[in-house]
């Protein structure tokens, strides 16, 4: 077992640690407090190929691998989890499923603009009455002559404000078992029909662009079916199990800031004469933080290096993704208590911490979702 990173993955990781600390570090407090989204920030990014990092350079990317990306994530969650949150789902979710079931022409026309930065990806896949239970999908997609009319609403689907394209998922059937069959579109973010509304008020990632979109009688012409229309759902499956691991390195990377900041301060805040950190019950906390987050990170790249390497991962991601959200927030969370009332104000971070943690145990699949998972995988009976 070699737990060394590559010459190249380690550049990375110092590139992209040296420009989250110079240049988002500055501004994440502002960007959540004023729920912006920095696009200036990406439009940096782009130039410097974080956002085609996994991508080939035919296609306008970097040429790198999933371990070199879920680094990236983890060292831009670390300073913004908003950034953090919208950089993982432009390209894990936004670009990854043109890469990976695209054509050629498709490849060409929709991955190029976003892994060379000129546009974020955006993935509609969650309903209101379709979060946990992707199978329940009711936007539906009727062919008509050589177009699909789609009908339907998603809701919570990052970075559609500033896309170009918008990958969709629709019924466009009914499979041999009854089962709907699911199929992913490639819809134009400026189509007629398409309305893309950001009203969301939410408690944590505030800066990160979260949308819903309406969608009446979109129309888009046959070739813009992603993949093959009758494998859409085990298309989208695969896609989250990738999506997956950059929320755990996400998730990783803010709870590294929590304890890190926790630390730090315990090395400082004096109290009975002593510096806390001298304190047992102080060192037992912060001993099982650094435990907790060094395991995180050796199933995240475990998960990753899987990936990479084409091998099956759907089980390592869930359990990356699974224990790093959960290991994150308890971070954050014991954090805040060794700040005490510090912890609890702005000036400090920790509480911003806290608040984007929390929804890394949601996106991308709820805690209990991701326990289903593992159940499938090792072979618990299924009712």
């Amino acid at each position: 077992m070699d737990f060394q990173l590559t010459k190249e993955q380690r550049m990375i990781q110092n590139m992209v640690k040296d420009f989250a600390e110079k240049e988002i570090a500055p501004i994440a407090d502002s960007i959540d407090k004023e729920e912006r989204f920095p696009e200036e920030i990406f439009k940096q990014m782009g130039e410097l190929g974080l956002l085609g990092i996994p991508f080939p350079e035919e296609y306008g990317g970097s040429g790198g691998d999933t371990i070199s990306y879920i680094l990236a994530v983890e060292e831009i969650g670390k300073v913004c989890g908003s950034t953090g949150l919208s950089y993982a789902a432009a390209v894990s979710l936004g670009a990854s499923p043109l890469y990976h079931f695209g054509t050629e022409e498709q490849k060409k026309e929709h991955l190029t603009p976003l892994a060379s930065g000129k546009s974020l990806g955006s993935f509609g896949l969650t309903e209101p009455n379709a979060g946990s239970d992707a199978g329940g999908t009711r936007t539906k997609a009727v062919k008509k002559g050589d177009r699909y009319v789609i009908n339907g609403e998603k809701c919570w689907i990052t970075n559609a404000s500033y896309a170009r394209t918008i990958i969709v998922t629709a019924v466009t059937g009914e499979r041999a078992n009854g089962r709907k069959q699911i199929s992913a579109f490639i819809v134009p973010a400026d189509a007629k029909g398409l309305t893309i509304r950001a009203e969301y008020e939410k408690m944590g990632v505030r800066g990160s662009d979260t949308t819903e979109l309406i969608l009446k009688d979109v129309e888009v012409p046959e070739e813009n079916i992603l993949g093959d229309a009758e494998k859409g759902f085990n298309q989208f499956l695969y896609t989250l199990d990738g999506g997956r691991i950059s929320i755990a390195a996400l998730a990783l990377g803010i709870g590294r800031a929590a304890y890190e900041a926790a630390l730090a301060y315990s090395n400082e805040r004096k109290q009975f004469g002593r510096h806390i950190g001298s304190f047992q019950a102080i060192q037992f906390k912060l001993s099982n933080m650094a435990m907790e987050l060094e395991l995180a990170k050796n199933m995240i790249l475990k998960a990753a290096w899987l990936k990479d390497h084409k091998q099956p991962f759907k089980k390592e991601a869930a359990m990356a993704k699974l224990y790093a959200s959960e290991a994150a927030t308890r971070a954050c969370n014991e954090a805040l208590q060794i700040h005490g009332g510090y912890g609890y104000m702005r000036e400090y971070k920790i509480e911003r911490y806290l608040r984007d943690a929390k929804l890394m145990e949601i996106g991308e699949g709820t805690s209990e979702i991701q326990r289903l998972v593992i159940a499938r995988e090792i072979g618990c009976p299924q009712s």
